[in-house]
């Protein structure tokens, strides 16, 4: 087992790629801690994992409040004894184009995709450190690495925020063996792009961005979460993990 007698904590784990990377961490022998404010959904993939034989816990977290984070992270390594993974993929999408952003709007998805992996790293660090070291990745987008007309300013920036947040934290943690990556997926299948994947045009727009054509599945990203926080990726620090069906090779 690749990750055994690891313990991982995931934000945004409730459903989706978080609870994909949830499930996989914990049959690759991680108890895996699962942090959202989904408290039916989280609990739900809790029960999954815990019955399929693997060892999971589920915590209220709100990703933009310290305090928040400090709790998250406090049950967790009371239940498992220490905190070796941070996955950041807690993340929501915006829409509209500069002109028609509100502040709010843009203080929103700023707040939830690039504070949140901040607060988390924040609070992670210290244990990590107790523990000899670990491994946090980031999950920014392809949209953090090249910019579109067909996504909204405030996701894009704060995609190219965790990108920048990685490589700070990799070269700043890197003497004290705490790794840092960023996972930059395309298009994925999940529930935060039903509304897009419903509308025709929007569909259509967005898988003629790719060149494989179609949009990637939840565990196509999982598993690359999972080479980045396991030991094989032990010289791996700073990176990005490209998951995009070929959109920015273009």
């Amino acid at each position: 087992m690749r990750l055994a007698g690891k313990v991982a904590f995931i934000s945004g784990g409730a459903r989706g790629m978080g609870a994909t990377e949830a499930k996989l961490f914990a049959s690759e022998g991680a108890s895996v801690a699962i942090g959202d404010v989904l408290e039916e959904e989280g609990k739900r993939t809790e029960a999954e994992i815990n019955q399929s034989g693997g060892q999971a816990l589920f915590v209220s977290l709100d990703v933009t409040s310290e305090q928040s984070w400090k709790d998250a992270i406090g049950a967790t390594v009371a239940k498992f004894g220490r905190l070796d993974i941070l996955v950041n993929n807690a993340g929501v999408s915006g829409h509209g184009i500069l002109e028609s952003t509100t502040e709010a709007e843009w203080d929103r998805v700023m707040d939830i995709n690039s504070k949140g992996p901040f607060l988390g790293t924040k609070v992670a660090v210290p244990e990590m450190r107790k523990s000899g070291g670990g491994s946090i990745v980031n999950i920014s987008s392809q949209l953090g690495l090249v910019g579109t007309d067909i996504s909204s300013p405030q996701y894009q920036s704060s995609k190219g925020a965790v990108r920048l947040l990685t490589k700070s934290t990799a070269i700043q943690y890197a003497p004290e063996g705490i790794r840092c990556n960023s996972v930059h997926p395309g298009p994925i299948n999940t529930d935060m792009t039903a509304a897009r994947r419903d509308d025709p045009e929007i569909y259509g727009k967005m898988v003629g961005a790719i060149p494989m054509g179609r949009y990637g599945e939840p565990e196509e990203i999982a598993n690359g979460v999972l080479y980045l926080v396991s030991d094989e990726a032990g010289f791996v620090t700073g990176s990005e993990l490209v998951l995009d069906g070929g959109w920015t090779a273009q």
